[in-house]
């Protein structure tokens, strides 16, 4: 079985702190830039699953990179380059510390709260009538705090502005940047037969611009749709083809664990570890249109260490 690399201990020439996330380890260096590497953890529930995925940091870092060279033209983003398949270096920014949610279907998060009875999320009204899966009129934009940990939580427009996350000018520009990358996304999706369900984006402050920061429209942070038989499925009540990571949180929730407490984290059998691999590259293949060609996986952490050290000696 191919290896995954969950923990990096690397030492970068000028690296003054080391950020650990739940997927990515992000290392800055005195220079003003960010080397960030794409772990192959999983999380689910905002816990992290013990065993690794091999490959996923690949094609999160590989499907993250090109959509960010796809939207550059909409809103300017940190990416500088990747020297190593499962690594991306940029511009440090100034976070904000809110994760831009966008659903163009009622999935997910929002079928949960919407199958509680709740008929508002995050200050946002969601039409009588609807069923799990279905189209919205227009795509909701439905805010979460990033928390540094435990849960991300709800939060409205007003909630932002009101305690001073962001000024509202600047929530505008997200807003609008927001929609903008999801009309992008969606159309390139439907290029390749499937639909984007839902997203985030996590946007920065550098020299007083605003810059999209992180990974866009990958499986960790999108929900995607096959296409054809889409509206069958929704007319016979039937669930739909997806390639996003909602396949492992049921998975989770059938062996007993959404991240409550007194829940156990159950341990995923290599067979089901194996599904999951072969689930992001299959997202990666279809959403890109190319083959997925795995990395070296004999020795992940000399293999990124030498390929950044390369990079960084030349700059």
């Amino acid at each position: 079985m191919s290896k995954a690399i969950t923990q990096s201990t690397f030492h970068f020439k000028g690296q003054t702190n080391v950020y650990n996330g739940k997927v990515r380890d992000v290392y800055t260096l005195d220079n003003g830039l960010l080397v960030m590497v794409a772990s192959d953890r999983i999380s689910a529930f905002d816990h992290v699953l013990p065993k690794g995925i091999p490959f996923k940091g690949q094609v999160l870092n590989q499907v993250a990179m090109m959509f960010l060279d796809a939207t550059k033209d909409i809103v300017p983003n940190w990416l500088i380059a990747t020297p190593d398949p499962s690594v991306a270096i940029g511009h440090a920014c100034d976070p904000i510390r809110v994760e831009m949610v966008i659903r163009g279907y009622m999935s997910g998060h929002a079928a949960r709260e919407y199958k509680a009875g709740k008929r508002i999320l995050c200050g946002v009204p969601m039409p009588e009538g609807m069923k799990e899966n279905d189209k919205f009129p227009v795509p909701i934009i439905t805010p979460a705090t990033k928390a540094e940990e435990g849960h991300d939580e709800d939060i409205s427009r007003e909630e932002i502005i009101a305690k001073g996350i962001v000024p509202e000018a600047v929530y505008v520009q997200l807003e609008d940047y927001t929609r903008k990358l999801f009309q992008r996304g969606t159309e390139m999706a439907a290029k390749q037969g499937l639909i984007l369900v839902d997203t985030k984006y996590e946007f920065g402050i550098r020299n007083g611009e605003v810059m999209l920061i992180d990974e866009i429209h990958t499986p960790d942070s999108s929900r995607y749709f096959y296409a054809v038989g889409y509206q069958e499925r929704q007319d016979k009540n039937e669930e739909q083809r997806q390639l996003s990571k909602e396949f492992v949180r049921q998975w989770l929730i059938e062996n007993n664990f959404q991240g409550l407490d007194g829940q156990t984290m159950p341990v995923m059998p290599d067979e089901f570890v194996k599904v999951v691999t072969d689930r992001y590259i299959e997202l990666y293949e279809k959403i890109t249109g190319n083959m997925f060609e795995k990395s070296d996986t004999t020795d992940i952490q000399s293999r990124i260490q030498a390929n950044v050290d390369t990079y960084l000696s030349a700059t």
